[in-house]
């Protein structure tokens, strides 16, 4: 009797898992997160939006703006011409506007329109039923608690960045 791989590999006892550093461990956890809410959360995105393309909409909506495309960049942590990317297609959807700096006649201004706005919130509903079930499958998870420390640790993370 021939035996598929996965039939072997659950009669095989379990290895003890590496024991990574605790932070390290931590991160991979985040990482791996953020995997896969990206995942199922770009799948739900309306008018065709990418995940960097909500999170220049979401950017806005929580900072405000304008914005250099340059600061947008740093601010994600990705190259200029990325960044440029990203904005093209967002104002190419009229959810951003691209202006000339009144400043600085060569530099650029970014900034959101109410169609991004609108954009981003109907993004955020459309997100609504995916949280929903995430949250069924959490509840003996306390968010509340959590997101001050996740904050925190954010907060700390960002100070570092350009250090």
């Amino acid at each position: 009797m021939t035996q598929t791989a996965s039939q072997e590999s659950q009669e095989q006892p379990q290895q003890e898992p590496h024991q990574d550093p605790l932070l390290f461990r931590f991160f991979t956890e985040i990482g791996i997160i953020e995997q896969l809410s990206r995942n199922a959360f770009e799948r739900i995105m309306p008018h065709g939006l990418k995940i960097s393309q909500f999170s220049v909409l979401n950017h806005f909506v929580r900072l405000g703006g304008p914005r250099s495309p340059l600061d947008l960049a740093r601010s994600f942590q990705v190259s200029k011409g990325a960044m440029t990317n990203t904005l093209q297609k967002l104002e190419a959807k009229g959810f951003v506007t691209v202006e000339p700096d009144p400043v600085d006649g060569r530099a650029k201004l970014v900034d959101i329109t109410e169609a991004g706005r609108k954009a981003r919130e109907d993004a955020v509903a459309a997100a609504a039923p995916l949280m929903n079930e995430i949250q069924a499958l959490v509840r003996d998870v306390d968010i509340d608690a959590l997101l001050p420390e996740l904050t925190r640790i954010r907060e700390l993370l960002d100070a570092q960045r350009d250090g």
